[in-house]
């Protein structure tokens, strides 16, 4: 079983969201439907980056990683140093 970390980007908004999921394409489909509370007023999302991993943990890991950046520029070299798949 694959896990993933992902950001996902508002573009109307400007804004990034970053999570972990077993299910990347029925999580971001969840995000654009206004199932999940945290980002259903910024909607619609977009994939902008993301890593697979073999453990949820390590998933969970990345994803507290880059929840605790506190700046863009961090974030873009968080994804670069770490091969995160670019959309």
């Amino acid at each position: 079983m694959k896990y993933c970390t992902y950001i996902l980007h508002s573009q109307k908004f400007d804004k990034y969201y970053y999570g972990q999921t077993e299910d990347l394409s029925s999580r971001l489909l969840k995000h654009n439907g206004g199932k999940v509370i945290s980002t259903r007023r910024y909607a619609p999302w977009v994939l902008f980056a993301y890593k697979e991993f073999s453990t949820r943990s390590e998933a969970t890991r990345t994803e507290r990683k880059l929840k605790n950046l506190k700046s863009r520029q961090r974030v873009a070299q968080f994804i670069r140093s770490n091969h995160f798949v670019r959309i």
